[in-house]
């Protein structure tokens, strides 16, 4: 009896997912404008009509690698909010799974920290104005309820606090490098140590 032909969906999916990594790599050295359908093709040993028995076009390829990278962490942030932490515990877990993001998707947060404003201009990739203000209410959320429960300083300007926290965590993704010598649960310790308690010594 011949045996039914093997299912190579896994394999399939295999190696879609290791094209998206090239691309995603390519992405964030050059950039999306930089980086053609030929380079990434050539970065994997292939033809780049070949490239399109898997995608229909590099916009296909940024959307996926985005939307999985965003996916993920908006699940966590939710998850995070909706547990009952304190506000501090809370704001120290939201500021770890960012950094946890930065190491585990290195390409997709400089991807996205690069081309988000150009990106947005694009309706496909209308989400991410919507996963932008929900950061903004999920994050100021949190602050406010510190301030309010008395975990944070009452003096604070809430939204100034806001836009520190966004910009300096992620801008990490420009010097950070996932395998370093630094990992990436010091960078998180070291970040909240001198944003909640300060860079003076308490004995000063």
């Amino acid at each position: 009896m011949t045996p039914p032909p093997a299912d190579d969906t896994s394999g399939k999916s295999g190696r879609r997912t290791e094209l998206l990594d090239i691309a995603a790599t390519l992405f964030a050295e050059r950039g999306l404008r930089a980086t053609t359908v030929r380079d990434i093709a050539d970065a994997a040993g292939i033809l780049s009509g070949s490239l399109y028995h898997h995608f229909d076009s590099k916009e296909s390829m940024v959307d996926e690698i985005l939307r999985g990278f965003l996916d993920d962490l908006f699940g966590k942030y939710r998850e995070i909010v909706a547990s009952g932490l304190d506000s501090r515990a809370t704001l120290e877990a939201l500021v770890t799974t960012s950094y946890e993001a930065i190491d585990a998707s290195h390409s997709a947060v400089a991807i996205y920290q690069d081309e988000v404003k150009h990106l947005v201009a694009n309706e496909r990739f209308g989400y991410l104005s919507e996963l932008n203000t929900e950061f903004r209410e999920l994050w100021m959320g949190v602050l406010e309820a510190g301030v309010t429960d008395g975990s944070f300083r009452s003096d604070i300007d809430v939204e100034l606090a806001f836009r520190f926290l966004r910009d300096t965590a992620w801008v990490a993704v420009r010097w950070y490098r996932p395998g370093g010598s630094v990992t990436v649960d010091t960078v998180a310790k070291q970040y909240l140590s001198i944003v909640l308690d300060g860079l003076a010594s308490p004995h000063n």
